[in-house]
């Protein structure tokens, strides 16, 4: 998929966390449907002005316009929606007296619980590319299970998939 929701250099792309580069491919799926929704739309008034004898009017091309309009004032939205969560991202990743937010010398307790799933799942897959060992320490990790609740089954579930 072409990320194209956002302008960002290599370098800006590689210092985004888990959490940030899921938001991006998020929002650029939500663009990608906007953008099909849009076309089929015009479409749609194509056709529907085909059948009528019309399509050499300026109707079509002033409906046409008007959908594109909408579609990136959608798409507007998506965008500044997403520079605002990554910037809101960003001042919960800056640290706190303890240090700079890093599981699990020192986690981020403001994270919701997905947020903290990516971040722990994202520390055992670079741990080590031994699956078993990953695995082992995943389950001898006593802080990992208060602070995924719930969550920390699931994480054990998906490292035992790679053994």
């Amino acid at each position: 998929m072409v990320i194209d929701i956002i302008d960002l250099t290599d370098d800006a792309y590689a210092d985004l966390t888990g959490v940030q580069l899921a938001m991006v491919n998020a929002a650029q799926v939500r663009k990608n449907a906007i953008l099909a929704a849009a076309a089929e739309q015009k479409q749609e008034l194509f056709l529907s002005l085909l059948a009528r004898n019309a399509v050499r009017s300026s109707a079509y091309e002033a409906q046409a316009d008007k959908i594109d309009v909408d579609a990136q004032a959608e798409i507007d939205v998506v965008k500044e929606d997403l520079l605002y969560q990554i910037a809101y991202d960003n001042s919960l990743t800056q640290g706190n007296e303890s240090g700079v937010y890093r599981y699990p010398e020192n986690p981020n307790y403001q994270l919701s619980y997905p947020q903290r799933f990516l971040a722990v799942r994202e520390y055992y897959m670079n741990v080590t590319s031994d699956a078993t060992a990953r695995l082992q320490a995943y389950a001898m990790d006593t802080l990992a299970r208060t602070y995924l609740g719930e969550y920390y089954q699931t994480l054990y579930e998906l490292l035992a998939s790679y053994c």
